[in-house]
Formats: structure tokens, sequence, C-alpha cells
């Protein structure tokens, strides 16, 4: 799988697990909603599990317990709260994306559900905002990956061909999103998901990390 290489005028990203480590955001969410709700510690496999549980539209019941939705309510303000302080980016991500973006145009595209200002904020304290010519959040569309919607906003800011672009996530809903709207998808390792999991959805590629990406693209041009 990893011998193909993907011709490209656009790169749509996707935020957490590929542009930055969001680990310990996702860490500190859990221990504070489970706290809020009387359980002291909670080990790391279920507190991971929980996003990728959650950006997959599936429940978390098992885990909390019929109040999930008050859980959520401190999740989520937890979570959105400490990414600022707590998230980094993956490792050589500036070099990676400064090397890219003078080849084809980059966008962002996350399931965080905060301004686009917000994460323009996060992104300028990494030096990375720099890279991007179009960001969104999921403020920005009615309906969030795996639904194409967003995607499809983003090649019109950049003013290029779907089938022409490549996303690049690390999550399974990435994958299908990149499918539904036409486009090319690479699957990353550096989030939540092992490559079994990313291999069931048949992305074009499977890579480490972002800082594979430039050995296996071609550049229109």
């Amino acid at each position: 799988m990893n011998h193909k290489k993907l011709k490209v005028t656009g790169i749509l990203f996707d935020l957490d697990g590929t542009i930055v480590d969001s680990r310990k955001a996702y860490l500190e969410a859990a221990r504070t909603a489970f706290t809020a709700f009387g359980k002291e510690s909670i080990d790391s496999a279920t507190a991971l599990e929980i996003p990728k549980r959650l950006e997959q539209g599936l429940s978390i019941v098992d885990f909390v317990g019929g109040n999930s939705k008050d859980f959520l309510d401190v999740y989520l303000k937890t979570y959105y709260s400490v990414t600022k302080n707590l998230t980094r980016p993956i490792q050589n991500a500036e070099e990676t994306l400064e090397a890219l973006s003078r080849k084809v145009k980059l966008a962002l595209i996350t399931m965080r559900f905060v301004s686009k200002a917000a994460i323009v904020e996060e992104l300028t304290q990494f030096n990375l905002v720099r890279f991007f010519t179009y960001v969104a959040t999921a403020t920005d569309t009615s309906e969030p990956k795996p639904s194409p919607e967003a995607l499809i906003s983003a090649v019109r800011a950049l003013n290029v061909n779907m089938c022409d672009c490549v996303i690049v996530g690390d999550s399974v809903v990435d994958v299908k999103a990149g499918k539904s709207a036409g486009a090319q998808t690479v699957a990353v390792l550096s989030g939540l998901y092992s490559k079994e999991e990313l291999a069931r959805e048949s992305p074009d590629l499977i890579l480490k990390d972002i800082s594979e990406l430039p050995v296996f693209l071609d550049f229109f041009g």
C-alpha cells in the first residue's frame, strides 16, 4: 500500500492526531469528567476510546452509565478549555507543512465544535497557521465528517478540483469523508486508530505520520 504516489493540487488536513497530538487533552477531559461523576481513576485505554466513539457517533453509555449527556457536557467543556495548553505539534509538523505549502494549497478541517478563531490561535502559537489557506471547524458546517460538506467547502475555497486533492487524517471518519467526497485519502498512525482499523476503510495510503507525506506525493505543474 505504501508505494503508491498520489498526484495533488491541494491537501485537506485533519487537526487532532494529524497535525497536533491531542492525547493529553483527551486524558485530562476524561479524568475531569469521571471525577465529577464520582469515579476517581480511569485507565488510559478507556479514556482514549471516548473520542474515537464520539467522532463516529457511537454510544459511550457502557463507560459512563445513564448520565452520558451530563458527562459529555463536562468532558467537552474541559477538552475545549485545555487543548491550547495540552496539544503539541506532531514531530516535524512545521518542516513538513512548510515543504508542502511551497508546492500545493493546504486546508485544515477539524471536527472540534469551536470557533475558527480558537483554532487559528492554537495554530499560531505553534507557528503553523501561516501554511493554511483555509481553516474550518464544526461550526462552519451543518453536517460534520464523514459528510463531505466541509471538504467540498474547502476545495471551493482553495479553487482546486476534489479529485486532485487528498484528505489526510488519523481517523476512519476522515477516510470515509474523503471517499464520499471523491478525494484521495491518506491515513496516518499518529492518532488514536490502529493500522488495522484504518486499513478496513481502504485508504490510498497509510503512513506513520505526516512527515512521510512528501515522499508519496506528486505535484501538478
